[in-house]
Formats: C-alpha cells, sequence, structure tokens
C-alpha cells in the first residue's frame, strides 16, 4: 500500500534511483544537455555527441551495475562510469579551449564531475568490501 503523502513517481522506483550518486549523475545529463545546446551546428556529430553520450553512459552504466548479481560484474559496470566520467572531463576542457564554454561553467562542471567522482568511489570502495 502506498502512503498519500508519497509520490506516485516514488511507487515501484528502482533502487539506484534512490542514490545520491545516481541522482547527482542524472543532473550531469541533464547539465550536459543545457550546456551543448548552444555549441556550434558543425559539433552536431562531433564534440557536442560525444559529451552527450558519455554523460548517459555515467548514469546508465550505475544503474546497470547496480541490477547486476555478481561483485564482478557490478565493479566492471561501475569502471566503465568511471571512465565515461574521466572521458567528460576531458570533453568539457576541451570545450573550453574551443571557447565554447566560459571559465566559470568549466569550474562549475569540474565541480559537478568531483562529486560524481568522489561518490563513485565510494561505491567502488563499498562493492569491494561487501561482496567478498
Amino acid at each position: 500500500m502506498v502512503n498519500s503523502n508519497d509520490s506516485l513517481s516514488s511507487v515501484g522506483q528502482r533502487p539506484h534511483k534512490k542514490l545520491l550518486l545516481w541522482q547527482e549523475a542524472m543532473e550531469l545529463v541533464v547539465h550536459i544537455y543545457e550546456l551543448t545546446k548552444v555549441f556550434p551546428r558543425e559539433e552536431e556529430f562531433g564534440l557536442k555527441s560525444q559529451l552527450r553520450r558519455a554523460s548517459v553512459s555515467v548514469v546508465s552504466n550505475i544503474a546497470e551495475g547496480l541490477a547486476r548479481k555478481t561483485k564482478n560484474d557490478k565493479l566492471h559496470f561501475l569502471n566503465i562510469s568511471q571512465a565515461s566520467l574521466s572521458e567528460i572531463d576531458t570533453q568539457i576542457e576541451i570545450s573550453l579551449r574551443l571557447n565554447y564554454i566560459s571559465s566559470t561553467v568549466f569550474d562549475a562542471m569540474g565541480q559537478q564531475i568531483m562529486k560524481i567522482q568522489k561518490l563513485l568511489s565510494g561505491l567502488n570502495r563499498n562493492v569491494e568490501r561487501r561482496e567478498k
């Protein structure tokens, strides 16, 4: 039975959606999509697409990893997520150097990426410890 104070969106909510890490990674996707809306047209299938795909990869691999049963499977997908986060970090710097984003946006994105990286590293450590 659902508490009347609960939102409909929380009914049957997948466990990964409750994690701050997943929520922060989802926010990163939204920020990347908003940020890249103003990229030059010639980047439609280049940097713009790469940034968007990498951001979706981060959050998707967190969700998929947490749905896996074995420690090795979980760690595999979490490692893919970390690699995609590193891609984004590099691509954001490229965006800065090409003057597609300001240094203020670059710094804010860097802080967001660092926060997600720390949360992801913590989850990795937790999976390593708990699932021997």
